[in-house]
């Protein structure tokens, strides 16, 4: 009779942990309100597969090299917070002047970002024809950037994937018809050396508070850096609010002033999206000034305390503050349009030109 009830009984436990330690539903966190133009199923019937077709490609992807997950990420939040999530950072620059990669902090962006993203239009757009947008690409992208970035776990004998949480992106932006001029984008984009007071100024412009603040700065839980973005804190005397040890180690990755290396930005769990991030300020082992500054002001301490002894509450707040920052001044509607080429304006595309020419002059042919 026991045989018969711990069965069960395991089934019982290992659900709760799936539950726990897997993803969380996608249904969840559809009472984020969603800006008009925007809902949760704009694709439902014009490209119902659009899900898929980017997990399966991005699968392939991280499972090359995970790391291409942060700069997915990092890509969805340099296009929002310059001039709206419009994919307006995917533009190449043009005779109007330099884009908005070839500004300062977004000099350290991944190309094969860039890259990915083209790669995963192309996919869609033959599939579907052109009717997504390369910033719902981008932003569906991100969610699958930390979605996918997990580790393989035991739990009561069952194999689990432990990583961030799942979730729907509300869609229907359609891409930026100009890039942002350099000022613009410097302007929005507050570098890894800005304090607490700077970040919760700065986001406040865009509407998001200092929850969102914590929240998102927890996207830093993968990830790297580069000793340019950290150096002020180690030379030409060590940061105070850094604990020894790290510094120690983060000499020996960047010995000197100038010195070109890069190291991970969470020292605990650098390949999964977890809530060690919050873990590491609170041992002051937070890499940027950014980060390690939401532990010692007073304003967003607590905040941080409260992600790092709960995960299920930072996956949810993180979620919610995703969904708020990817719904930044989009366009909708008939404004803007969906690129044939996310790199390119369509006015600009000679190839989609020459292709509706031809279009346009069957069509006489034939009347």
């Amino acid at each position: 009779m026991a045989g018969f009830t711990y069965f069960p009984f395991i089934l019982l436990i290992s659900s709760l942990l799936l539950a726990s330690y897997g993803f969380a539903s996608e249904g969840q966190y559809s009472d984020v309100p969603v800006v008009k133009g925007l809902s949760w199923s704009f694709y439902e019937s014009s490209c119902p597969k659009l899900d898929s077709i980017v997990r399966k490609h991005l699968k392939k992807v991280f499972k090359k090299d995970i790391g291409q997950a942060a700069g997915l990420l990092r890509l969805h939040f340099h296009d929002c917070f310059v001039q709206g999530c419009d994919a307006s950072v995917l533009l190449d620059g043009s005779a109007s002047g330099p884009s908005e990669q070839e500004a300062p902090p977004n000099q350290t962006l991944r190309p094969e970002a860039f890259e990915i993203i083209e790669e995963l239009r192309e996919l869609v757009h033959k599939q579907c024809g052109r009717v997504v947008s390369c910033a719902d690409i981008t932003a569906i992208a991100a969610r699958e950037a930390v979605f996918q970035v997990y580790v393989d776990i035991t739990v009561v004998g069952v194999g689990v994937k432990s990583g961030g949480p799942e979730y729907n992106v509300p869609l229907g932006r359609r891409d930026g018809l100009n890039f942002a001029t350099t000022e613009t984008t410097n302007e929005n984009l507050p570098p890894p050396t800005s304090n607490t007071s700077t970040l919760l100024t700065e986001l406040a412009k865009k509407k998001l508070d200092a929850t969102d603040v914590v929240a998102l700065s927890g996207g830093h839980t993968i990830g790297i850096g580069h000793c340019s973005s950290f150096e002020d804190r180690l030379y030409p005397t060590q940061d105070a609010t850094m604990d020894k040890t790290f510094a120690k180690d983060l000499k020996q990755v960047c010995p000197a002033i100038d010195f070109i290396a890069t190291t991970v930005l969470d020292i605990r769990s650098p390949n999964k999206f977890d809530n060690k991030y919050y873990v590491d300020l609170m041992n002051r082992q937070g890499l940027f000034t950014s980060d390690q500054d939401l532990y010692t002001d007073s304003r967003t301490k607590d905040i941080v305390k409260s992600f790092a002894v709960d995960e299920e509450l930072f996956f949810e707040q993180f979620v919610k503050s995703m969904i708020k920052m990817g719904q930044l001044s989009v366009l909708t509607g008939s404004k803007g349009e969906i690129r044939a080429d996310c790199s390119v304006r369509n006015a600009d595309n000679v190839k989609l030109t020459s292709v509706v020419e031809e279009e346009e002059e069957a069509a006489h042919s034939e009347l």
